[in-house]
């Protein structure tokens, strides 16, 4: 299975949906991790920080979703109502997102999420 983290495209956002650190661990438990060129810069964790762990860079964000089971973003699609949306052609049915989806604040954007096939994980409390 593999997990891919896209570039956080919200205008400001710094985050990034996983660190360096936790390459390993996934490796470890049989995770495949591909990220988007650049996806860990704006939190201060260069691609070689990736590399160096076991993680493969991609060039393009597309070929980050064609090739991830499993996309972990910050802001998904709901929570970023600037540029997320451009997102949702890139899901596929069966695919696994988990990150900030704001599902009672974007309805609109959830049903078009569950139209795709794909299975949402929103981490709000």
């Amino acid at each position: 299975m593999i997990v891919g983290v896209p570039k956080e495209s919200f205008p400001g956002e710094r985050r990034v949906a996983l660190t360096p650190a936790v390459v390993p661990n996934l490796l470890k438990a049989g995770f495949e991790v591909v990220l988007e060129t650049g996806a860990g810069v704006e939190a201060s964790y260069p691609d070689a920080d990736y590399v160096g762990r076991g993680a493969r860079i991609l060039p393009e964000r597309s070929e980050v979703f064609r090739t991830a089971d499993v996309v972990v973003q910050v802001l998904c699609p709901g929570s970023n109502d600037r540029t997320g949306k451009a997102d949702l052609p890139l899901l596929r049915r069966d695919q696994i997102l988990i990150g900030f989806l704001r599902p009672l604040g974007s309805i609109e954007t959830v049903q078009e999420l569950a139209a795709t096939g794909v299975t949402a994980f929103s981490v709000e409390l």
